[in-house]
């Protein structure tokens, strides 16, 4: 099995009050977005990515395009939506793996792990949450959170989805991987997060 994936990359990045767009955010020497397109593009079950941008991320569409990456625009609606918007315009009515631009631990084998999971795993959705105590441990911020099975957990933004069901009314069925694996666990929402990050990810290099 082999799905597309989008990259999630059209958020303004706010709580950062960053000069740069968070996707063109260098870290440990290149831009964050680049360590997420790099895994994308080593993933053995990932047949191709587009990264998603709206009016919050201009410059990294520019850049995306010079380096003929495809993108899809979106409205800047909010998460959701934009990825309603964006499944939509690819045409895209399968599984499709999501991945934000600001995961830059995440590797290829990881991303081939979790469509191996949603395979087998027999639902419509397949999320990946990481342990809140995980990301407190190391002082990493924890903004969004989400209940799976009476437990709340970090959202590490690493889902898969079945394109058609997302344009429908009401609740998909889902399931999980629930890990502290390093490569969803550096999720960067901070300008901390991003000084924890660099100094996890330097040491391992």
């Amino acid at each position: 099995m082999k799905v597309p994936a989008l990259i999630m990359a059209g958020g303004k990045g706010k709580r950062m009050e960053l000069t740069v767009e968070k996707p063109l955010l260098p870290f440990l020497g290149k831009p964050l977005i680049d360590w997420v397109v790099e895994a994308a593009a080593s993933a053995v079950k990932v047949s191709g990515f587009y990264v998603v941008t709206s009016e919050n991320t201009s410059e990294t569409e520019k850049r995306c395009r010079s380096l003929g990456w495809r993108v899809l625009r979106t409205d800047a609606r909010g998460y959701h939506y934009d990825l309603k918007q964006a499944v939509h315009d690819a045409g895209l009515d399968g599984a499709v793996l999501t991945v934000p631009a600001d995961l830059p631990a995440v590797t290829g084998k990881f991303l081939d792990k979790v469509v191996s999971e949603f395979e087998v795993c027999g639902k419509d959705f397949l999320a990946v949450f990481v342990p809140i105590k995980a990301r407190e441990k190391l002082g990493l911020s924890v903004s969004s959170t989400d209940e799976y099975k009476g437990v709340w957990y970090a959202v590490s933004g690493v889902n898969i989805v079945n394109g058609a069901k997302i344009q429908e009314e009401g609740k998909i069925e889902t399931s999980a991987i629930i890990t502290d694996d390093v490569e969803v666990l550096l999720n960067i929402n901070t300008l901390k997060d991003l000084e924890v990050a660099e100094s996890i990810m330097g040491k391992s290099r």
